[in-house]
């Protein structure tokens, strides 16, 4: 289909140290030279993630693709904050090339939380309404003037298509350990479930790292690299992923029925879980 985005290939990465990221706020932001620079641990996939002092966080983005997201985080975050129930990461200054290091980069506020895990969320009805919540205001925002899917979020929001490569040859690869044939209709299901075209804001990566815990409660949405604005369904896949139907049945649905109509509910449980994202 000549409509079908192309993902090209995998990011090439380069390797981001806490003495270059050091060097980067000192030449640029003399007023936090004197501020430690530490990892953060489990700093994420697409960003260096790094501490400058107790209340700030550096964020470096490892590979070109990944850069093109810094612009639009700083144009829209701090319009979606406000009109949003839970906290998000908004930005304090954006960093240029240099240091050896060839992108633009991000100053933010440190968020504090624990990532949610099957383990750690106590009450996961209570947990899917809180996200079910916090979807409903994200896509309730004016979506007119929002990122269209592109290369900034590998096109999240667009045709489930653009991934059917990656979906078809992963279901191959498990060809012989497990019955795929259920896969492939519900993977077929997902293709043939129609979007009605309005666009609206979504997250495009409602993964358990990028969900912040309080007390085992929700309390914190962070990294929107991979947001813009199209078909919602990517922000529905943890229904089937941290919030598993075997796991709690209930709380899956809560969320699904609160958020999607129908069509993005099949769209998410047969397409996005099926695949991983390049990003």
């Amino acid at each position: 289909m000549n409509d079908v985005p192309d993902l090209g290939p995998m990011p090439q990465r380069v390797t981001v140290s806490a003495e270059q990221a050091g060097r980067l706020v000192a030449d640029q932001f003399p007023q936090w030279a004197a501020l430690p620079v530490t990892a953060v641990e489990n700093g994420g996939w697409d960003n260096r993630i790094f501490h400058l002092g107790d209340n700030m966080v550096l964020r470096l983005p490892n590979a070109q693709e990944y850069a093109l997201a810094v612009e639009k985080e700083h144009r829209w975050l701090p319009e979606l904050a406000p009109a949003l129930p839970l906290p998000i990461p908004v930005p304090l200054a954006k960093g240029s090339p240099g240091a050896t290091y060839p992108f633009a980069w991000s100053v933010y506020g440190w968020i504090d939380g624990t990532p949610a895990t099957f383990g750690s969320v106590v009450d996961p009805i209570r947990f899917a309404e809180g996200k079910a919540n916090f979807v409903a205001a994200l896509q309730s925002i004016d979506a007119s003037q929002g990122p269209q899917p592109g290369r900034h979020n590998w096109f999240r929001g667009t045709t489930l298509r653009t991934y059917e490569a990656q979906a078809l040859g992963a279901l191959d690869e498990l060809r012989g350990h497990l019955d795929v044939a259920p896969a492939h209709e519900l993977w077929t299901q997902a293709l043939e479930a129609q979007w009605d075209g309005t666009d609206v804001w979504f997250h495009g990566d409602l993964a358990q790292g990028n969900l912040l815990l309080e007390d085992g409660q929700l309390a914190a949405v962070i990294d929107f690299g991979t947001c813009g604005v199209g078909d919602p369904a990517c922000d529905l896949a943890i229904a089937w992923t941290l919030l598993s139907a075997d796991r709690s049945p209930i709380a899956s649905w809560r969320l699904v029925s609160a958020v999607g109509p129908a069509s993005v509910t099949t769209r998410a449980t047969g397409g996005y879980p099926a695949r991983v994202w390049p990003g």
